[in-house]
């Protein structure tokens, strides 16, 4: 009974101890899933997992048919109650989505938990560093590389003197930045109308978007415009 309390209690500190290393990444650069999240799922999850393991020990009585242990099926339910709160995480506003990196982390946290859990406790520390090394390394690495950056662009003209798409275009091949998705909307106001000019702009160096917007602020036939980065 006392190993079983050792073994039990291991586990545990383990699962919490790697939980809230993570979770201490992600409380680190303002997620609002972090330390704290990250530390009761992963002891949770190892929780869930010993439940299974000792399952014959609380249920002593019943005979071999009646009591089945398969670690796989408590897995499969923990990773698909997991899935509900990594959705709970991401967040879209407008054509920006944020938190997937963050909904992942508790994922994999999940994950480690179970490890820990069944008592694969190298398999769970390779885990939670090659975790950690993602988020902390991998995110230097990905501000540093060649990459595209999107934004969606929004301009409103006044339908009587309104910009055209090859002014538009011009301006933006002026920034080395491509348009694609170009779309239009007609919104009625006062006295005028209101023509709005909506695309998502592509360009390799966000700098470019900084001044696209002091040239659009030159143009007279523009009463407003936005430039909404999009990423995570």
């Amino acid at each position: 009974m006392i190993d079983d309390l050792q073994l039990v209690v291991t586990r545990l500190s383990l699962a919490l101890f790697v939980g809230a290393l993570i979770g201490l990444e992600r409380t680190f650069h303002g997620r609002p899933a972090g330390f704290r999240t990250h530390s009761l799922v992963c002891l949770s999850s190892s929780l869930l997992m010993l439940l299974v393991s000792f399952q014959s020990k609380f249920m002593p009585a019943a005979s071999a048919d009646v009591v089945r242990i398969d670690p796989t099926r408590m897995a499969q339910g923990i990773m698909t109650g997991i899935g509900f709160l990594g959705a709970g995480v991401i967040v879209k506003e407008r054509a920006t989505v944020r938190g997937l990196t963050t909904a992942a982390s508790i994922w994999l946290t999940a994950a480690i938990g179970i490890t820990v859990g069944v008592g694969l406790y190298r398999s769970a520390g390779l885990a939670a560093l090659a975790a950690l090394g993602v988020l902390a390394v991998f995110g230097r690495i990905e501000r540093v590389m060649p990459r595209q950056h999107f934004a969606h662009l929004a301009i409103g003209t006044p339908s009587g003197n309104a910009i055209t798409e090859t002014e538009v275009s011009e301006l933006l091949k002026r920034h080395r930045i491509s348009g694609i998705n170009t779309g239009y909307r007609l919104d009625p106001g006062g006295e005028q109308r209101i023509l709005r000019y909506e695309a998502t702009i592509r360009t390799g160096k966000r700098e470019r978007l900084a001044d696209l917007a002091k040239s659009l602020l030159d143009v007279e036939s523009i009463h407003e415009f936005a430039i909404t980065p999009v990423g995570d």
